[in-house]
């Protein structure tokens, strides 16, 4: 039996947090078969998003009075490719790119503020649930980045290095998925060019069409910043745990503004 997806992302993340702490205590034969075991994981992840999002090799003409998939159900799957916080643009653009359909980018702002009500009113009510990805110093919402509530916390959180961890992360994924393709479409191929003239090695690949070499080139400086990222990433969600009810841990906290007060010498 094919293990959940969510299942496989706790898995992943618990696996990421072992083997760091095993090198770091110089526990290399740990270490070595905590990574073996990490990668399996990735590998058992892949296969099953594969399954999800494959695309239909002779798709069917669409019928015009079938209604589309909603639009929240589009971000996600959209997010799911991605793995990994995004802005509405990019959202938009990854699920044109691999899915088709017709979103806007500014249904999606009124979207979270839905989901936020949702939750708010019915809480688990819902498998999942769009909501904010929230900065690692102040815990509130990071500017127009969503997420999916079933990831773990860390990953939700954006801290100094996450930007660009995370593009890398949509790189590898968006360069998987290509590589599934039997014809690429140009809006997948455009797309994934723009994410490739942006990492040092990936864009010589792209004139022969080697989204691997591209994901190889996207995972090598990935390496760099991913453990930093990664401790960044847990200590804020260790904070957040603390400091946050439920609702705040999704959605994320109001800041407040305190007032100086004055005190005599």
């Amino acid at each position: 039996m094919t293990e959940p997806l969510e299942d496989l992302e706790r898995r992943i993340e618990t696996l990421r947090s072992e083997v760091r702490r095993a090198a770091i205590s110089g526990d290399r034969a740990q270490a070595r078969t905590l990574r073996a075991e990490l990668r399996r994981a990735e590998e058992a992840w892949d296969e099953t998003l594969a399954a999800l999002t494959a695309p239909e090799p002779e798709p069917e003409p669409p019928d015009l009075h079938e209604p589309l998939l909603p639009v929240r159900d589009q971000v996600h799957r959209a997010l799911t490719l991605l793995n990994a916080p995004a802005a509405p643009k990019l959202i938009v653009a990854a699920h044109e790119a691999f899915f088709g359909g017709g979103m806007s980018s500014p249904r999606l702002t009124s979207l979270r503020r839905d989901e936020e009500r949702s939750f708010r009113s019915s809480p688990h009510a819902r498998p999942y649930y769009l909501c904010n990805a929230l900065t690692a110093d102040r815990l509130v919402p990071a500017r127009g980045l969503l997420a999916v509530s079933t990831w773990p916390l860390a990953r939700r959180m954006i801290g100094p290095l996450s930007a660009r961890v995370d593009f890398l992360t949509g790189a590898i994924g968006l360069a998987d998925q290509v590589s599934r393709m039997t014809e690429p479409t140009l809006p997948a191929r455009n797309l994934l060019w723009r994410f490739a003239t942006n990492i040092p090695g990936a864009a010589e690949s792209f004139d022969s069409m080697r989204p691997g070499r591209i994901a190889d080139a996207a995972r090598a400086e990935l390496d760099i910043h991913e453990d930093a990222d990664n401790a960044d990433r847990e200590t804020a969600a260790t904070r957040a745990r603390r400091q946050l009810d439920e609702t705040q841990q999704l959605f994320g906290s109001t800041l407040k503004v305190l007032s100086r007060t004055k005190t005599n010498d």
